[in-house]
């Protein structure tokens, strides 16, 4: 079946496909960058690294999610490019009402155990109330994450992702305007902005699942006894499973990343939060224009286009390494202004400059990554690059503690490229052996 993505010219296609995706990216950071801003500036270094203490393990519950559901995305996409639309809402009804469930029970056993866990990390005791207020609110607002991306996902697949920018821009509105009062105006802290988020989350939600019942009529579906197709089911877990473990894995880790992080102390934990705060925003670009490369492969696959496919590929290669060189040369020049704009302290903005000098250079390898991951998703081979990630996390956390001696606190940067350096050469070899394997059954 012949779309947008599989007709037009693959460049035009990646910029279209991909652009609303990037700025959704940045939309929904805003979300931590407001909340960061304004705590900082108006509660103090202290209460914005309580927010900062609590990435990891939110992280692990979000992240877990959006790598279940790009891997939806590219079943959508398939199934959209062969023609086939019962298939899609049955695997839009069925893991709506999963995923939703499922996280909701998650959401509710984060909330009581969040004491312990903050605990676990060796949170620092100057920043525990503000992190466990900040981390209980904020795990309400799971399950509504858990619905909104799993529509978004369908909607990629099918080649909307303006309608996912569209619920990030209001959400983002409103998250600002409710900081403002509950932080700035009413003096709420770190809990005030994660009231703000949650709130947020759930306009973003109600919009996506609005906006897909009005449009796409062949998509809408009841909550009955038939909403749940055990056919949908088997086909999302296979495109799912495999990232959601690899993102659970990572996430994990990274919880693990943030107690060995806080033994640095409380500005250093203040100067790499933020600074992956702004970090995070910088990688959106690398993330999305990787996610888009796998749609519009997948979508090529679906409707026969094999030599399609591999020149969107190509073309998208050249195109990441662009963009990768492009974000170097911004956080070099801006990283430590970034920072600078939390509140903290010049002490630990210098930090934070440090962690970006180290780090930015490895870019352009961590973006052919990306790119190489969305190939090899796109032809299905999820549960590869799974494995691939989760091994490269841990190469991260050994050379995390093996290099602590010789690179100190920023060791935190250099761990993260060395693992980028192993997964670009696992992803390349993959990469390599399917592009011979598919050519010789052509």
């Amino acid at each position: 079946m012949q779309t947008t993505l599989t007709i037009a010219p693959p460049a035009k296609a990646l910029l279209l496909f991909t652009l609303p995706l990037i700025l959704s990216g940045l939309f929904q950071q805003l979300f931590n960058w407001v909340d960061a801003f304004i705590v900082g500036n108006v509660e103090g270094e202290l209460a914005l690294a309580g927010i900062g203490a609590t990435t990891a393990i939110y992280n692990l519950f979000v992240t877990v999610i959006t790598g279940f559901t790009a891997g939806l995305s590219v079943l959508a996409a398939q199934q959209y490019g062969m023609g086939e639309r019962k298939s899609l809402t049955a695997l839009l009804s069925s893991y709506t009402v999963l995923l939703g469930a499922i996280f909701a029970a998650v959401s509710l056993a984060g909330i009581l155990f969040t004491d312990p866990i903050l605990t676990f990390l060796d949170t620092p005791r100057a920043i525990f109330a503000s992190a466990e207020s900040y981390l209980k609110i904020l795990l309400i607002g799971i399950p509504f994450l858990a619905v909104y991306n799993t529509y978004s996902a369908i909607l990629r697949g099918v080649g909307n992702s303006r309608a996912p920018l569209w619920a990030i821009l209001i959400s983002s509105a409103v998250n600002v305007l409710l900081d403002l009062v509950f932080v700035a105006g009413l003096r709420y802290g770190a809990a005030g902005a994660a009231v703000a988020t949650v709130l947020s989350q759930i306009a973003m939600t109600a919009y996506v699942v609005v906006y897909t019942v009005r449009k796409y009529p062949a998509l809408r579906f009841s909550l009955s006894k038939n909403c749940l197709c055990a056919a949908a089911l088997r086909q999302g877990a296979v495109f799912g499973l495999p990232g959601a473990i690899q993102s659970g894995a990572s996430s994990a880790g990274s919880v693990f990343l943030q107690q060995f992080m806080n033994g640095f102390g409380e500005q250093t934990v203040a100067a790499i939060t933020t600074a992956y705060r702004v970090d995070t925003v910088i990688f959106l670009p690398i993330i999305n224009f990787g996610s888009g490369i796998a749609t519009i492969v997948a979508q090529n696959i679906g409707a026969g286009e094999e030599g399609r496919a591999k020149s969107v590929f190509k073309i998208g290669l050249l195109m990441m390494l662009a963009i990768s060189f492009g974000l170097t040369l911004l956080v070099l020049l801006l990283g430590g202004h970034l920072i600078a704009l939390f509140g903290l302290t010049a002490d630990t903005i210098a930090i934070g400059k440090a962690f970006f000098h180290a780090i930015a250079g490895f870019y352009f390898l961590y973006g052919l990554g990306m790119a190489i991951r969305g190939y090899l998703e796109g032809l299905g081979d999820m549960l590869f690059s799974g494995v691939a990630g989760i091994l490269s996390l841990v190469v991260r956390i050994l050379c995390s503690y093996a290099f602590r001696p010789v690179f100190d606190n920023m060791v935190v940067a250099y761990a993260e490229a060395f693992s980028w350096i192993f997964l670009l050469i696992v992803l390349f070899l993959r990469c390599r052996q399917q592009m011979r394997r598919r050519s010789g059954s052509a």
